[in-house]
């Protein structure tokens, strides 16, 4: 655990010194939102039903550039080397990157999630608690594989493809789970959205321990 904190520690102070990523997933994620509520345009009425799959569909995308961000830092003056080298096992290594991932989403969030309850109509106040609930098992689940395959995807050259194309369809039973769970909590509450937060807790447990498994194979193979 505190190799673990201390890689946590060292990427956050990173990116509060020079808040390149938090400014381009802030950017990113808005503009997102604008464009993807423009080009359905919605009634008032409708646009609720729309909240789900524009707040993933922006999670997702903004999380991509976020995680690419976290492990291309690494390659500059071969950092990873010397991560690697450093008395630090890989698996606290994973653990401190998949921290950093989280809190990095979680932020992102913070700012869109309001502004697409403010641009589809949508009254989050009484439905926050849940809301926020299956933020963090989708938040924990997207990173738990972003942050696996965001260390591979680092160590070729056609990295910004490579990335998508692993990680996309290995998160379709994520997405399904996160959209459906979104659309229960936001109608009748936590209640409702008892399987789909069932799926998203077996996900991010099967895929966290994956991840702690199989990082250490991922960076020095």
């Amino acid at each position: 655990m505190r190799g673990a904190l201390a890689i946590l520690s060292k990427d956050l102070r990173i990116e509060w010194r020079t808040r390149e990523s938090l400014a381009s997933v802030f950017v990113l994620g808005v503009l997102l939102l604008v464009v993807l509520t423009v080009a359905h345009d919605p009634t008032p009425e409708a646009a609720p039903a729309l909240a789900p799959a524009v707040l993933w569909v922006g999670f997702v995308f903004t999380g991509l550039a976020g995680v690419q961000r976290g492990f291309l830092l690494e390659r500059e003056n071969d950092c990873l080397a010397g991560l690697l080298g450093a008395p630090v096992e890989p698996a606290a290594i994973y653990a401190g990157k998949l921290a950093a991932n989280v809190v990095l989403l979680a932020v992102t969030q913070a700012v869109v999630v309001p502004l697409v309850g403010l641009f589809l109509h949508v009254d989050l106040a009484a439905r926050l608690p849940a809301l926020l609930l299956v933020c963090l098992l989708g938040n924990v689940g997207f990173a738990s594989l972003a942050t696996l395959f965001g260390a591979l995807a680092a160590r070729v050259r056609a990295r910004e493809v490579m990335l998508p194309l692993l990680l996309l369809p290995l998160l379709v039973p994520l997405l399904i789970g996160s959209v459906e769970a979104t659309r229960a909590v936001l109608g009748d509450g936590l209640a409702a959205a008892r399987e789909g937060v069932a799926v998203l807790a077996a996900f991010d447990v099967v895929f966290t321990v994956a991840g702690w498994l199989l990082f250490a194979y991922v960076v020095r193979d």
